[in-house]
């Protein structure tokens, strides 16, 4: 098995030893790494809760779309919050960025994530090859 890197500076560039996305060759699953809320310019990111979900999307968007894919190639979601309060904000944005059907999600909170980002998801896609 052999894989293609995927790659984009619309999303931010990786803080540790991965790649954004990895692309499986001979078929057409994408692995998009965990995106957290940091913007890809000034690799920054807020305090607040709803733009943290806001830049996660737009970042998970960016490398779909380095992908050769949308959001809608999404089949599976992980969702991470260190508030599961916020899960129900986390739904009323995802209905902004998503059509039916849905793909299928899971959300765990968790205790912290990187950079202190209060939000991070990761995404496996199914999307035809380049």
């Amino acid at each position: 098995m052999s894989k293609q890197i995927i790659h984009t500076p619309h999303a931010p560039q990786a803080i540790g030893t991965y790649s954004q996305a990895v692309r499986v060759s001979g078929g057409d699953t994408v692995y998009v790494s965990g995106q957290i809320g940091l913007d890809p310019v000034s690799m920054t990111m807020t305090d607040d809760i709803e733009s943290q979900i806001q830049q996660v999307f737009s970042n998970l968007k960016a490398v779909a779309s380095a992908s050769g894919g949308s959001l809608n190639d999404i089949v599976k979601l992980s969702v991470f919050l260190t508030d599961l309060d916020h899960f129900a904000l986390v739904n009323q944005i995802m209905a902004s960025h998503f059509s039916e059907p849905y793909p299928a999600r899971a959300a765990i909170g968790v205790k912290s994530l990187p950079k202190g980002a209060l939000v991070e998801m990761d995404a496996v896609m199914v999307v035809q090859r380049l």
